[in-house]
């Protein structure tokens, strides 16, 4: 079926190619030689761009059987001509396709395409052409030149015919302004019909229908585009063919009239028509573009993301030009506010995020990375940023544009994870915690009896009253230490980051292990010198502990003496700190392992563990610096290996030598304020210090507030940050107002039990926070400190 089909076309093309070679053959002014237009070669490239490059034989045997059934060539110019005129048609195919040609879009580039195929597909023929020529003996030399161009522009006429002609008939809706068309086509035909008409032979006013027919070649291309332009330019021609037929001297100039070649008039018209064609283009295309612009323009200013446009001026840091809507609710700035102003003075990003920014806008490329928004308000946004360069047309960037993505609720979610994670770390521990609270607790009572016994039994017992208290001052360190711990294990801020010795780090997280570990491995110690480390302790010691619970974890229970958990710490051959925790239990799989970052993943029992723990790790780690390695065989243990770099080392400025001419002087007694709703703790402070300064004492801070207020005065304030009623912030800023003067010798003490209010507080003054339980030392240490202020003053 397809092959008779294709047979079909074939022979159909080759009929219709032979009847125009014919016709234009046996009706040109001079038979043979030269024609107004060559319309086979347009009815070719017509057919062999509809129906395929493959039916190329049905134009070959139509041109040679046209050339030799008329007459007008040899057998071998005849072969020649029709080699040639099949390659016309067959390259201005392949050009149209290869140049991307739409027919039925007629978009500007299919205007210049096929401008190009028309004039560079018909050189082809032009060899051709000049043998034909040459084989006329009876032909002049001179007049070759001549009918060559004049063949050239024939053929190319023929092909722009077909051209447009393509254009029209891909254009399967009709035009909608079908009643200006038709009266445009009809002036277009009454023009035509008069300027060629018998009345304007040998007359000057032949030459005016150029001028008349070029307003109405404009006015089809502008209002009607491809197919106006078709449908003037095959009127014209079919005129022109007319006015050959009945040999109105078009070429040949009759006996007694003025010579009028008017092809080279054609030609102008044809070029006009083409350029009103462009002309429409241009401007249809320009309304496209402008078109594209308002939705692009629309989907920015709808777009459920911040989007910041800067200018960037050569010599000159960028400058915010647009903002869109959404940008402006995230950040409650508007565009008037930061119009021209630099994008860095609301958005902050670490050094090496600054510097990866200055690299896109110098070269290639894009940028993606998370930076803080400042709000108008004072707070941080957290936002992944997406930076694209505009470049201009000398190739720098003009402007750039950035895209931001609010993470805050994402950040404010990781770091509820990251407290739950803690959170069931020190709760898989609570039992061991709890044993090693109470052994020194209970040792603690017991020698506080014994203390109490010696006491009562007369002064030759004191030394023994003296040795218990001493194990009564270990047993409550013991227990401070541990309590400090497990402050430092749920603290809730713990981002600030400070300088870090690692092992002095991973000593809290093996202690509150130690008792979980031991009763299914031995717990070994293997320090190294690691360099010190920039990080927060609280979120380096939780992913410590997570480690190890994890490895306490992997280890069946009953047989202690045959298992390890060994933590090794030192550094690499590239000066960065390591941590590495080892086990020797069951291990991990391939699978397993491939798997064991990502978040909700868990070989445990459902109910017995979140799959979070390790995801959280590796996240703590990575806003470090660092990496989170591990490797791991079925039934030989897991070993992970924590890595994070070093921190820069300042040289410590040197201490400023003692004045050899200081005298040591004993202090003057001050008075001094404690605020703390613990009665014993404060009758406790009161009896360390009072053998050096006077002491008041309140439960309540709102009566210590009415003692300042009545002009009572004191030289230091020690305050409970966290009190019922008036807290440490209310002291802070009734001192502010009343009392400012006091401020710098207002110390706080705090048991750690921070609100979110707290927290910010605490990190926005300059007093000192003692945590409790306080030394004896550390407390009398800073009230000297403190007062040395007021001796100085």
């Amino acid at each position: 079926m397809e092959g008779s089909r294709g047979f079909a076309e074939t022979l159909a093309l080759a009929v219709v190619h032979l009847a125009s070679s014919w016709l234009g053959m046996t009706q040109a002014p001079l038979v043979g030689i030269t024609h107004p237009v060559w319309p086979s070669l347009g009815v070719a490239l017509a057919g062999l761009y509809l129906l395929g490059r493959s039916r190329w034989p049905a134009v070959f045997l139509a041109s040679l059987g046209v050339h030799l059934l008329s007459g007008s060539a040899s057998p071998g110019v005849a072969l020649t001509l029709a080699m040639g005129h099949t390659l016309e048609a067959v390259l201005g195919v392949w050009l149209l396709r290869r140049l991307g040609f739409s027919a039925g879009r007629a978009r500007l580039q299919d205007v210049a395409v096929l401008a190009c195929c028309a004039t560079a597909g018909t050189l082809v023929g032009l060899p051709s052409g000049v043998l034909s020529l040459a084989s006329r003996p009876s032909l002049a030399w001179e007049a070759v030149g001549g009918l060559v161009w004049r063949g050239w522009v024939e053929s190319m006429l023929g092909m722009l015919g077909a051209g447009v002609a393509l254009m029209l008939l891909a254009r399967r809706r009709p035009e909608t302004l079908w009643r200006e068309g038709l009266a445009l086509m009809g002036l277009l035909l009454g023009v035509c019909l008069w300027s060629f008409s018998v009345g304007l032979r040998g007359s000057s006013l032949v030459y005016a229908q150029v001028f008349v027919l070029f307003p109405l070649g404009v006015w089809a291309a502008l209002r009607f585009g491809s197919p106006g332009a078709a449908l003037s330019l095959v009127l014209l021609v079919a005129v022109s063919m007319g006015h050959a037929l009945v040999a109105s001297g078009v070429f040949v100039p009759a006996e007694g009239t003025r010579s009028a070649d008017l092809l080279g008039f054609k030609l102008f018209l044809a070029l006009v028509t083409g350029v009103g064609l462009l002309w429409r283009e241009v401007r249809r295309e320009q309304g496209a573009a402008r078109t594209q612009l308002e939705a692009l323009t629309t989907a920015v200013r709808n777009v459920r993301e911040g989007v910041v446009i800067c200018e960037k001026r050569p010599g000159e840091g960028p400058r915010i030009v647009f903002l869109n809507p959404f940008f402006q609710e995230m950040c409650g700035w508007t565009q008037e506010e930061l119009a021209g102003h630099s994008p860095w003075e609301f958005c902050t990003a670490a050094q090496e995020i600054q510097q990866r920014v200055e690299e896109t806008l110098r070269e290639k490329g894009d940028f993606r990375g998370e930076v803080v928004l400042m709000h108008k308000d004072g707070s941080r946004l957290f936002s992944q940023m997406h930076l694209s360069r505009i470049p201009g047309g000398d190739g720098q960037v003009s402007y750039v544009v950035g895209t931001h993505h609010d993470l805050t609720a994402q950040r404010q979610l990781q770091e509820k994870l990251v407290s739950a994670g803690r959170i069931a770390a020190v709760g898989t521990l609570a039992a061991g915690v709890g044993h090693e609270i109470n052994n020194p607790l209970a040792y603690l009572l017991l020698n506080l009896e014994g203390v109490a016994r010696s006491l009562r039994q007369g002064p030759e017992h004191l030394a023994e009253a003296r040795t218990r208290l001493d194990s009564v001052r270990e047993g409550a360190e013991r227990i401070r230490v541990i309590v400090r711990d497990l402050k430092v294990f749920s603290r809730q801020e713990g981002e600030e980051r400070e300088m870090l010795d690692v092992n002095a780090v991973v000593v809290p997280a093996m202690r509150m292990a130690a008792h979980a570990v031991r009763a299914r491995a031995r717990l070994v110690e293997d320090f190294g010198s690691p360099p010190p480390v920039l990080g927060s302790e609280a979120r380096l010691g939780q992913v410590l502990l997570n480690l190890l619970v994890n490895a306490l974890q992997a280890i069946p229970e009953g047989n202690p003496e045959r298992h390890e958990v060994r933590v090794r710490t030192g550094g690499d051959g590239l000066g960065r700190a390591l941590v590495e925790v080892s086990d020797t239990g069951c291990g991990m799989s391939p699978a397993v392992l491939s798997r064991i970052f990502e978040p909700f993943f868990t070989t445990k029992p459902s109910g017995e563990g979140t799959g979070l723990g390790l995801a959280i790790c590796q996240q703590i780690v990575q806003s470090h610096g660092g990496e989170l390695r591990v490797r791991s065989e079925p039934g030989k243990g897991s070993v992970f290996t924590l890595v994070l770099p070093a921190a820069a080392q300042t040289s410590p400025s040197p201490a400023e030598p003692e004045s050899a001419g200081a005298v040591a002087e004993s202090a003057p007694r001050r008075r001094i304020l404690i605020i703390d709703d613990e009665p014993r703790l404060a009758q406790s402070m009161r009896m360390l210090i009072e053998p050096s300064h006077d002491v008041v004492i309140t439960t309540r801070g709102a009566e210590a507030l009415a003692w300042v207020s009545a002009g009572q005065r004191f030289d230091l304030v020690l305050c409970d940050l966290q009190m019922p009623g008036t807290t440490g912030m209310d002291v802070y800023s009734h001192l502010r107002t009343h009392a400012p003067e006091l401020l710098e010798r207002l110390v706080f003490i705090s048991g750690g039990a921070y609100t979110q209010a707290m927290r910010d507080f605490v990190r926005t003054v300059r007093n000192r926070v003692l945590e409790k339980p306080v030394r004896p030392n550390e407390l009398l240490a800073t009230i000297d400190e403190a007062l040395a202020t007021l001796s100085a003053a």
